[in-house]
């Protein structure tokens, strides 16, 4: 499979062609640019969380373990002491580090239900639906942040299954299969609770037609097609 610079410089080149892409067209202002670049990145990341010694799923732990423990103490800050307060931090950070991180990787297997289509499409539509109806974000910029996590990830997948076929003899590895995959029968009752949540993402997600219809306008691209070219060579091609 690839390795970590891989998936992170492949993510990263093709979020931030599309991004560019749809900021030119004038679908995203400059922070939702940023933000669908760098959310297509992470997403090129994601589905190694399952792996315990994975780069990505220890990065993700340190920062979630250090957002909890400063979260607990910014709730504590004027209720407890000093000292406190300093053992609150350690005691927080240390739960999520080690005994979070533990449990977490005791109940994953790299290559499992983690490292699929359906878990991806699951984690990209909650953001779509949290971005939306939560942070209350304009429809297309909610939208285009979902699908840009589940990009992402869909290049990772695709990436580890590039991987799998040896070209120079060009016959599949054991590996082949493994990552881009939507079922395995030995998960059956995790992949039915994973289409039953996307089921119901599905069902409470904001509506794709009308994120559809703001993409597909022509004038939208119209507007691409202007400033797809340098001034230079625009006035060579007149």
């Amino acid at each position: 499979m690839a390795n970590f610079n891989t998936h992170l410089n492949v993510a990263f080149m093709v979020s931030g062609t599309l991004s560019l892409t749809v900021y030119k067209a004038g679908l995203v202002d400059d922070s939702g640019f940023l933000m669908c670049a760098a959310l297509g990145t992470i997403g090129g990341l994601l589905p190694d969380l399952d792996s315990d010694n994975s780069t990505p799923i220890k990065l993700g732990f340190n920062l979630i373990s250090f957002v909890f423990a400063f979260g607990l103490v910014m709730h504590w800050r004027g209720e407890l002491s000093l000292l406190a307060l300093m053992v609150l931090w350690l005691a927080g950070y240390g739960f999520m580090r080690y005994v979070v991180f533990y449990v977490f990787t005791t109940m994953t297997v790299h290559r499992g239900v983690i490292h699929s289509v359906p878990y991806m499409a699951i984690l990209g539509l909650a953001l779509t639906y949290l971005s939306h109806d939560i942070l209350h974000l304009p429809l297309t910029v909610s939208w285009f942040y979902g699908l840009f996590l589940f990009g992402g990830a869909m290049v990772h997948l695709a990436l580890d299954e590039l991987y799998s076929v040896n070209l120079s003899n060009m016959k599949m590895k054991r590996s082949s299969g493994t990552a881009m995959k939507f079922y395995q029968h030995k998960d059956k009752w995790w992949y039915l609770l994973l289409y039953v949540i996307l089921a119901l993402l599905l069902y409470i997600a904001p509506p794709f037609d009308t994120f559809w219809q703001q993409v597909s306008d022509p004038a939208a691209w119209a507007k691409l097609k202007l400033g797809l070219w340098p001034e230079l060579i625009k006035g060579w091609l007149s």
